[in-house]
């Protein structure tokens, strides 16, 4: 895993609401830039299978972008769970932040304030 500035960006993120768990950079090879788990939350996957589920969501990202020419940019992906809730957003052509939240949150507010984040003047080198 790398540091900064993906580390600077999963802060931020992490500040958004107490509400996110989990909150992850990674490639569109599902490949890990960074990652914070919020101190106190108890993991719900393995590390095996969290990968396994990031890698899952930078294949269906890449799939998503090649309609992209004909309904338009994807902005993020909500997908909820009995437990859980996972927001994929992108931060540009290369890279995702992933988030995982609690049940109940208002996924309306931390999309909107991830989306801003992202939109950031936050470069981000490979």
């Amino acid at each position: 895993m790398m540091g900064f500035p993906y580390l600077d960006l999963v802060e931020k993120a992490m500040k958004i609401s107490k509400d996110i768990r989990f909150a992850t950079i990674c490639d569109m090879n599902g490949d890990v830039k960074y990652s914070e788990h919020r101190p106190g939350t108890k993991n719900l996957l393995t590390n095996r299978e969290s990968l396994r589920s990031l890698e899952s969501a930078a294949r269906s990202w890449k799939m998503r972008n090649e309609s992209s020419s004909k309904i338009g940019k994807g902005q993020y992906v909500l997908a909820e769970y009995g437990k859980i809730k996972r927001i994929t957003l992108p931060l540009d052509n290369q890279h995702l932040l992933y988030l995982t939240v609690n049940k109940k949150s208002d996924h309306n507010k931390i999309i909107a304030k991830a989306t801003k984040l992202k939109l950031k003047k936050t470069t981000i080198k490979k």
